[in-house]
């Protein structure tokens, strides 16, 4: 998401500068071929604007080691977090960039990575009093200001994630167990016929979910933290990350293959009527 983001503001016409130092050979790539400059990060207060787009469990730690320097410079820019991350990791990080004196706004992305030919995601802001984001429009992103508190927009990521990724847990957790039951093809064929558009969202949304599972599992750690202990749905998105972290871990693919087994049943002609 980070190097999309950076190759749509680069395309038209920003300057997008990256610290890479430490950063592996392939994200380096993706940062050279987005068009980001390398820089150290006394260079970054003297941008308008810090984007913070990092997985979930490495949204503190950012602001942690960009406090000092911003705290020492004379430019402020404002800080925006467009992590994966609940409200109250968001205070959490507004309270590690405390002294600073940069303006720290919570933003949340909903939707694939910018790509040419088709839409880009939305970004959401929340306590933005000043409109300091608002740039971000001018150079063609789909930006769009929530009436509310630094937390508002987290907040939203966290319930739009726990329905789309949530669905995307419970059929990969189906579609499994179907597989071990030994009725994978007749869960095909039925839900062809009654629930049609819910299988062709996940035949395509569940295969697209193994490369990413690993960052999923932050992810759903922090929206059970969002909905707190007392929250019986809470333990939904614990047995999430758990699904996905198993994904994740399937060093031998078996996993994997069994959903592509269920995923590539066919729809009907096979079965008995």
């Amino acid at each position: 998401m980070g190097s999309a983001v950076a190759r749509e503001l680069v395309g038209r016409g920003a300057q997008v500068l990256t610290v890479i130092d430490s950063r592996s050979e392939r994200s380096t790539l993706r940062a050279r071929d987005a068009g980001m400059i390398a820089a150290d990060l006394s260079d970054l207060p003297g941008c308008d604007l810090i984007l913070s787009i990092v997985p979930p469990d490495a949204a503190i730690g950012l602001a942690q080691m960009l406090a000092p320097v911003l705290r020492q410079s004379p430019t402020k820019p404002a800080f925006i977090d467009f992590n994966a991350i609940n409200p109250a990791t968001m205070q959490d990080v507004s309270a590690a960039l405390s002294g600073t004196g940069c303006d720290v706004l919570d933003g949340a992305i909903i939707g694939l990575p910018p790509q040419q030919g088709r839409d880009g995601p939305t970004f959401y802001i929340s306590g933005d009093p000043d409109g300091r984001a608002d740039v971000l429009a001018s150079f063609g992103l789909k930006l769009r200001q929530i009436d509310g508190p630094v937390g508002a927009a987290s907040a939203l990521k966290m319930v739009y994630a726990g329905i789309n990724k949530g669905l995307v847990a419970l059929g990969t957790a189906m579609f499994l167990a179907s597989e071990r039951a030994g009725c994978a093809q007749a869960l095909s064929q039925q839900m062809s016929e009654s629930l049609p558009n819910l299988r062709g969202q996940l035949m395509h949304a569940i295969p697209d979910m193994y490369g990413k599972a690993y960052r999923w599992v932050p992810e759903m750690r922090e929206i059970t933290a969002f909905l707190g202990e007392n929250d019986p749905a809470s333990g939904i998105f614990d047995a999430a990350s758990q699904i996905f972290a198993s994904i994740a871990k399937d060093a031998d693919r078996t996993l994997i293959a069994a959903l592509d087994r269920v995923l590539s049943q066919t729809d009907s002609g096979d079965l008995a009527p």
